[in-house]
């Protein structure tokens, strides 16, 4: 089954709060290939491990029916508790066990999530779901960022990347799925008609209050916090100082620009 890694309460309210929406470039990939390889419009998507649903709000402007699924109830709490557009709804299941009909999902997606699942199980059940004739897209952002203030971008970024190398010690081993640009997930997807598209440049308005939250959101870090939680709390706090004073600045609500590289799996059945 699904590694779990996000099932704590106030971890779903951190991921809540500062994981960002699928970006512009990233939107625009799936919705051009839909464009490409589909006649009619999508009526059933499934977004699977949908958190506390950023990514479902994204698919739910586009089209009828959204259905976010998720292993974990404290995250689809969370997704039920934000406001959406009516057409959208939320379920608790494993990736690896949908509740839906043999083909019956018109797009099924997942976003930056696919690397916790079982991905053998997750790809038997995406080949019983989707319909022929219809597609699956699968993204995660990488750690291939950049941050972009004023003059000192370089200087900020390796502040951000020597934090992020620290948190790295505490990875799951599911990480080195998303640090090898989702090739195993790619060769996995039971569809000849495929494509990774691993160059995918998104600019995510922030601040710097929002870069530190979204580094205390990730797994690595959750996993240090239980380990060592002062350490964790000081390198989260350090990186937020180091931050403020290569800005050259004091508050913490000052923007930044989070440009974050994706990978994007996407197939057609």
């Amino acid at each position: 089954m699904a590694t779990q890694m996000f099932e704590g309460r106030g971890h779903a309210a951190v991921y809540q709060k500062y994981r960002f929406a699928p970006g512009k470039e990233l939107q625009q990939t799936i919705l051009t290939y839909l464009q490409e390889k589909r006649e009619k419009p999508a009526e059933l998507v499934v977004d699977v491990g949908c958190g506390s649903g950023q990514g479902t709000r994204f698919l739910a402007e586009h089209f009828r029916n959204v259905v976010g699924t998720d292993i974990s109830e404290a995250q689809i709490q969370e997704a039920r508790d934000t406001p959406s557009m009516p057409n959208v709804s939320y379920l608790v299941c494993p990736a690896e066990e949908l509740p839906f009909k043999d083909a019956s999902v018109d797009l099924l997606t997942s976003f930056t999530a696919a690397h916790w699942f079982d991905i053998e199980k997750f790809m038997r059940e995406v080949n019983r779901v989707v319909k022929p004739g219809g597609c699956v897209a699968v993204s995660t952002y990488t750690v291939d960022v950049h941050l972009h203030y004023g003059n000192c971008t370089e200087r900020l970024t390796k502040v951000f990347r020597e934090s992020w190398d620290q948190l790295l010690k505490y990875s799951h081993n599911k990480i080195k799925l998303v640090l090898e640009d989702y090739r195993e997930i790619f060769e996995a997807l039971p569809f000849p008609d495929k494509k990774r598209v691993t160059g995918i440049f998104d600019k995510i308005p922030m601040t710097v209050a929002g870069v530190v939250g979204y580094l205390e959101s990730v797994s690595p870090c959750q996993t240090f916090m239980k380990n060592d939680p002062q350490a964790a709390k000081s390198l989260l706090q350090g990186t937020e100082k180091r931050m403020l004073e290569t800005m050259g600045v004091s508050s913490r609500e000052t923007p930044v620009d989070f440009w974050v590289r994706h990978v994007c799996v996407l197939g057609c059945k």
